[in-house]
């Protein structure tokens, strides 16, 4: 589903009756509040959250990085509308005790707001 909104076009809009989040360059909306798994992360600058899926978003091609909690196979991730990356995908945890992270993506705070009825 395509909405102009702003004079935007993004290629998701989340309804307004819930809370998102939002690329803090563009306003895209990136996820709904029910979507948020965890927001003890931390990205490469700062602070991040972790999501069951997002919307709006790119994703690059993976590869293997070495980040707190291990080996990981990870693709980064960008604004569609921007192109800002915004942080990344879990494609693969080489480690049994992270495989929950497998295909959740993580965006850093410092890239997105909250959105509607905070």
């Amino acid at each position: 589903m395509v909405k102009m909104t702003k004079s935007k076009t993004f290629q998701a809009y989340l309804p307004n009756c819930h809370r998102t989040y939002s690329c803090i360059h563009c306003r895209a909306h990136l996820a709904n509040h029910d979507e948020l798994i965890s927001k003890s992360f931390q990205g490469s600058q700062g602070r991040a959250y972790l999501f069951n899926s997002v919307v709006n978003v790119g994703c690059g091609p993976a590869e293997e990085r070495v980040l707190l909690t291990g080996l990981h196979a990870v693709a980064d991730i960008y604004c569609e509308n921007c192109k800002t990356t915004l942080g990344w995908k879990y494609e693969h945890a080489f480690e049994s005790s992270q495989k929950y992270k497998e295909g959740k993506f993580i965006i850093e705070l410092a890239h997105m707001i909250k959105d509607n009825g905070w």
